[in-house]
């Protein structure tokens, strides 16, 4: 599996629609939104890179809400106790 983090940043506004919409992507094991500099932070898992660039650019980019991305992969997971 791959994991990773999508920081979102949306138009002023949208983040509750975006949340709703991302909320329901294939991959999409949790989303948030947060304060700072980026207005959701999205955690992905997909099977492989081209699943994670699907769901990224095809589903997340694409919504006319969302203004920028930033992905980070996931290196190391420490299982939660």
């Amino acid at each position: 599996m791959i994991y990773s983090y999508v920081l979102i940043k949306t138009e002023p506004g949208m983040q509750s629609d975006a949340l709703a919409k991302i909320n329901k992507t294939r991959g999409v094991e949790k989303a948030h939104t947060v304060t700072g500099p980026y207005d959701i932070i999205v955690f992905v898992a997909t099977e492989d890179l081209v699943s994670l660039k699907k769901t990224v650019v095809s589903k997340i980019q694409n919504l006319n809400m969302v203004r920028d991305t930033m992905t980070c992969l996931v290196l190391d997971m420490i299982d939660e106790k």
